[in-house]
């Protein structure tokens, strides 16, 4: 029996500068360019689309504060301040 070795693809996270203490997650999409508008935002929010420190999140309003990463497929993000 032939064991297949799977190469996983480990993706940098990406930094998200904010300039005040927290940022919405529907905001934080539109900002780092993954969606372009608030009901694209919704949409994927809803469809448990996007992760949260590795955890599914449907809180469209949910504040994401400095350290805190979320992902959208492929794409990571850390909310940093400045």
């Amino acid at each position: 029996m032939k064991i297949k070795k799977i190469k996983a693809v480990i993706k940098e996270k990406k930094p998200l500068f904010i300039n005040s203490d927290f940022i919405t997650l529907d905001s934080a999409l539109k900002f780092a360019g993954i969606v372009g508008t608030g009901g694209e935002a919704k949409m994927l929010i809803n469809e448990g689309l996007i992760f949260v420190n590795k955890e599914v999140c449907t809180m469209r309003g949910k504040k994401l504060r400095d350290g805190d990463v979320f992902s959208f497929e492929r794409e990571i993000f850390e909310v940093k301040n400045k």
